[in-house]
């Protein structure tokens, strides 16, 4: 009998992420794939991208309405109980032998709980990062400790992996698997994006890709800076829409007034992977503080303007300048980021998180690692240190 794998996707970036996986997973002879989309996959407000894995053609089993239309951190812990109830009914009818979860979204949280109810062993994609201004620094290491198979991006996040008592043999440094659209997507020409887009990269761009700092009680408090210091810029702007977070309305909003008064400003719900992908080439920099400006824009030398404390403590490339919720610091590294000695110092730089080549790792393993031994964990070790406290 084939191999009945779930991967579940709640959000266009973890989609983003999966395409490849995905697309390994679905042709492989012993393996029968069915997805699982939930979340902001299913609304309108955030772009229905279910549309695009339809398009697609990847088997969808379930189809999960749950992220609630609220803005605040109560809704985001009433989207996983939703979750929660209807993960239940869609798993348990299905009954997969192994599911796949990536990366460290919160509705992630609900699967994963789910999985261990139903003694359904777990992979997770990208454990061992760190992130430690938004709450999913905490889902990651849950996601961890609950997975049975580990695909880590990083050779030092999969040290990080087995440091938390994970067994060594359960863990693979594969890579991340969105830079497998590097090497294996058709990339769009800059006309073919000026086309698509209906805008003009000639000019000098800021894509800002920018997200609530969740760890905040006011996840929206480090804004202020951001559209502060982007108001004081010349360049064409593109915003993409944030995560389905406490506080996105609220930046959307915002967002929305602020390309109301600045002319040559452009906002977008949504862009496929391929799409995204290849605006990165042709853009001058990425401002923000999503995970995307450290993981991948590494892979093509585009100068990086962190900002703030979301993505405090993950491994970064030398394209990457952090700066503080500081308007005048952010303009200034803006700035710098575009001057051509920057530029040149990131010559031959690499990506730490890969080269395009995770999405075979990940299926092979998952394809052939024995099923009956990954539920029982052997306790981690306890160090002499620790048994004297």
């Amino acid at each position: 009998m084939k191999r009945r794998i779930a991967v579940v996707t709640t959000s266009r970036a973890d989609y983003s992420h999966l395409y490849w996986p995905l697309f390994e997973l679905s042709r492989h002879s012993e393996i029968e794939l069915g997805i699982i989309a939930l979340g902001a996959h299913l609304s309108p407000e955030f772009g229905h991208t279910i549309r695009e894995i339809e398009k697609d053609g990847f088997p969808i089993i379930a189809r999960i309405e749950c992220l609630i239309s609220s803005d605040t951190d109560i809704g985001m812990a009433k989207t996983i109980g939703l979750a929660t109830l209807s993960l239940a009914d869609a798993m348990g009818a299905w009954r997969p032998d192994l599911i796949l979860l990536i990366a460290d979204r919160y509705e992630m949280l609900a699967p994963a709980s789910v999985a261990l109810a139903l003694r359904i062993p777990i992979a997770h994609i990208e454990g061992g990062e760190v992130s430690q201004g938004a709450i999913d620094d905490a889902v990651r290491n849950s996601l961890t400790k609950l997975a049975h198979i580990h695909f880590t991006s990083t050779a030092t996040a999969r040290r990080r992996v087995i440091s938390m008592g994970e067994e060594p043999w359960r863990v693979h440094h594969a890579g991340a698997p969105s830079l497998d659209h590097l090497r294996r997507s058709s990339l769009l020409t800059q006309e073919a994006l000026e086309h698509l887009l209906s805008i003009d990269l000639q000019q000098p761009t800021i894509l800002v890709a920018y997200h609530p700092v969740t760890i905040h009680r006011d996840t929206t408090r480090e804004a202020d800076a951001l559209f502060a210091a982007l108001s004081r810029v010349s360049e064409q702007i593109i915003f993409i829409y944030p995560n389905s977070d406490s506080g996105s309305y609220e930046l959307i909003a915002r967002t929305k007034a602020f390309a109301a008064e600045r002319p040559n400003t452009n906002i977008f719900v949504n862009l496929s992977a391929l799409t995204y992908w290849s605006l990165l080439r042709h853009v001058n920099v990425l401002v923000g503080n999503s995970s995307s400006g450290i993981m991948e824009t590494a892979s093509y030398a585009l100068p990086t303007v962190n900002v703030g404390m979301r993505q405090q403590g993950r491994e970064r490339a030398r394209n990457v300048l952090d700066v503080p919720a500081n308007a005048e610091d952010i303009v200034a590294a803006i700035e710098h980021a575009q001057t051509s000695e920057f530029r040149d110092s990131l010559a031959g730089m690499t990506n730490p998180y890969g080269h395009g080549n995770a999405a075979e790792i990940i299926v092979d393993i998952l394809a052939t690692t024995p099923l009956n031994s990954l539920l029982i964990k052997a306790p981690a070790p306890i160090s002499d240190e620790s048994k004297e406290h």
